[in-house]
């Protein structure tokens, strides 16, 4: 009698391989099934990247130290558990409560991370806006450059489509580089979110199968200086995604992709000349 086939591994069976979630035997099965699913094994390996990149990105963040306000929140919350079954009710609000700061706490880092208000934390409140639109290109482009089967919103088949719905949303007319000189083809875009608004990303493939994006949008004239409303061609290599970036008129772009420098810096050239 012939073994009837597994299902196929499903996303949250995958997301436990890549956080090591579930107990050991669990574990080994998921991984016995792995072995005969080659698609779900390279989508595994996509997600334990865009996993292992977006700690670098956010290294910073998550060495800092706990503030001695958190501290304190949570021994309270933990004092306040052991009066008695009695106040145990109360215990879901501080835990609550204690998530809430916690919460706070990080948006408040990212927050000074792309130039907000000086507060206790000056390592991260010194971070130039410009930086902080490259930490986004960057992380969007971790985020949807391996996807498969989701790139992109919008394809290249809707190209007409793709650019009049940006510039909408965007409140600025849009261009897509032609890039095939270069070898690339468009595969699409997608709408993002910005601290100033709506962002775009257009993506970009090769016949190797190497992508790039290009990332565009305003910049938040609150945090950036008259002397950035325009910034020269310059180059960041962030959580080990090269990009280069301009900024014209308060609209940054900015092209990320594992690519050599000189390559890259090819591409951003035939972008820069024709936007």
């Amino acid at each position: 009698m012939n073994r009837t086939p597994d299902r196929p591994l499903s996303d949250d069976e995958l997301h436990a391989l890549v956080d090591g979630q579930g107990s050991p035997d669990a574990l080994a099965a998921l991984r016995t099934r792995l072995a005969d699913e080659p698609d779900a094994q390279a989508r595994l390996t996509q997600w334990q990247h865009q996993r292992d990149t977006l700690q670098r990105l956010h290294a910073q963040v998550l060495a800092e130290a706990v503030p001695h306000t958190l501290l304190q929140a949570a021994q309270a919350g933990d004092a306040f558990r052991t009066t008695g079954s009695h106040w145990w009710r109360y215990g879901g609000m501080a835990a609550s409560v204690l998530l809430a700061f916690g919460a706070g706490w990080l948006a408040n880092a990212n927050w000074q991370e792309m130039g907000g208000p000086e507060t206790t934390l000056p390592s991260m409140a010194s971070a130039k806006p410009e930086r902080e639109f490259v930490h986004q290109a960057v992380l969007a482009h971790t985020v949807y450059a391996p996807e498969v089967r989701h790139p992109v919103e919008v394809t290249a088949l809707e190209q007409a489509h793709l650019v009049q719905w940006l510039s909408k949303r965007l409140g600025k007319p849009l261009k897509v580089p032609d890039l095939t000189a270069q070898g690339f083809d468009l595969v699409g875009g997608r709408l993002l979110p910005g601290e100033a608004g709506a962002r775009a990303q257009f993506m970009f493939e090769n016949a190797a199968g190497q992508r790039v994006t290009l990332y565009l949008g305003a910049m938040d004239k609150s945090a950036v200086g008259a002397a950035s409303q325009e910034t020269g061609f310059r180059f960041e290599p962030q959580a080990g995604i090269p990009s280069f970036y301009w900024v014209d008129q308060g609209f940054g772009y900015a092209l990320a992709g594992q690519l050599p420098h000189a390559s890259l810096m090819a591409l951003a050239q035939a972008v820069y000349h024709q936007l």
